[in-house]
């Protein structure tokens, strides 16, 4: 079973994603703030962490490199949440260590499909 963290201060939006992805193939948990998430990667890393752009307690793309070293044997995949297309800012997330970006508001099928895109990347 794969594992999922939905790092966003919403909890409209966190209660959205985890509709969408948990079931018998996802674990679904959630940080509200990158302390949190911290926290919890720091216990037990998963697999996937999507990271919304707007986090009340550290920048997200600081967040991003922290948790892309935290663990070197595990590193998740990531992927960054964003409001807007900004290349600048796409690209410092990629290099802090974002595998991915979705546009945010985004569709159960955009959701889904940013994380078959990483399942495709990683079987190749």
């Amino acid at each position: 079973m794969k594992r999922c963290l939905i790092v966003d201060d919403s909890s409209v939006i966190r209660k959205i994603a985890r509709r969408i992805l948990a079931g018998p193939t996802m674990l679904v948990a959630e940080a509200e703030s990158a302390a949190e998430a911290i926290d919890i990667c720091t216990h037990e890393m998963p697999e996937i962490v999507v990271v919304d752009y707007r986090l009340p307690d550290m920048d997200s793309i600081e967040l991003i490199g922290r948790l892309a070293k935290l663990d070197p044997q595990r590193k998740p995949d990531i992927i960054f949440c964003v409001c807007e297309f900004e290349v600048s800012l796409l690209t410092r997330a990629k290099r802090a260590g974002a595998s991915g970006y979705l546009m945010k508001p985004f569709t159960r099928l955009q959701l889904l499909e940013s994380f078959r895109e990483l399942d495709a990347r990683a079987a190749a």
